[in-house]
Parts: structure tokens; C-alpha cells; sequence
């Protein structure tokens, strides 16, 4: 694994040494909003939620897998849960007090989701379809040659 520095106090740090300063964690409660619009994209393999401001601007969001789900667990419905509950978390922190709820796609996680963030005590006032459809597809592929 290599050597290790060791660096006296007394003497001065190398200039390759990388000095590591502790990150604050994000205030989250700078800006208030009564309410908010949550976007749910739910695909087989993975659910993503953003939490935005009514003009659209993005004030959170999160996906299974940056909590922690990785492989097939991310498109479960528990993994759809948890992020309902982180987002809602962070919502509380803004002050919002009702939601409006887009849905895009045909995952499991997308009634879930909404759940977990309901549980919070956040109301919704509207759930939206947006899932894509299709009305005739692309065009076919020409038929192979004999």
C-alpha cells in the first residue's frame, strides 16, 4: 500500500502533503416556499426525485442509488420509499408545506415514492401523469433482403 509521511509538528509540511479541511454540511433553510413541485422519474432500474421551487428551480433531489442501493435494489419499491423520506426531510428544512406531484415513468417505485413523502406530514395538492407515449413509434426497419 505504499509508505505513509509522518510529519512533525515542529517542521513544515511538504508542499505534495494535501491539507484536508473539514466540509461544512449545506444550510438548507436559506430560502422559504410555501410550496414546492416534487418531479418522480421512476425507470425499471432506478427512481429519482427532484424537488423544485414553483418556478422550476431545483431545491433538492436524490436517487436510490446515492443513498446507498446499488445493483437491482435501486428500482425497488423500498429503495422508492427511503428517497420520499430523505426529500421530504429536505423540504421541511425550506419551509414548504404542499407539494404538486409530476410522474414520469413506469417503474415500481412511483406510488412509493409518493408515499415515503407523504409520510412526512407534507401535503399534496395534485398528482401528474407525464409518463411518455408514444402515438406511433418510429419508423419500422425496410424488410431484409433475400
Amino acid at each position: 500500500m505504499g509508505k505513509k509521511k509522518i510529519i512533525d509538528e515542529g517542521s513544515k509540511a511538504p508542499e505534495t502533503a494535501e491539507v484536508v479541511k473539514a466540509v461544512e454540511a449545506p444550510k438548507l433553510g436559506k430560502k422559504r416556499f410555501e410550496s414546492g413541485i416534487l418531479y418522480v422519474q421512476s425507470t425499471y432500474n432506478n427512481t429519482k426525485l427532484v424537488l423544485t421551487d414553483p418556478k422550476g428551480n431545483t431545491l433538492a433531489w436524490s436517487t436510490s442509488g446515492a443513498i446507498g442501493f446499488k445493483g437491482a435494489k435501486k428500482g425497488t419499491p423500498f429503495a422508492a420509499a427511503k428517497i420520499g423520506e430523505k426529500i421530504a426531510e429536505k423540504a421541511a428544512a425550506f419551509g414548504i408545506k404542499e407539494v404538486r406531484v409530476v410522474v414520469k415513468g413506469v417503474g415500481s417505485g412511483r406510488e412509493s415514492a409518493i408515499r415515503g413523502f407523504i409520510s412526512k406530514g407534507i401535503n399534496l395538492t395534485t398528482i401528474t401523469d407525464a409518463t411518455p407515449v408514444p402515438h406511433n413509434g418510429p419508423k419500422a426497419p425496410r424488410p431484409r433482403r433475400a
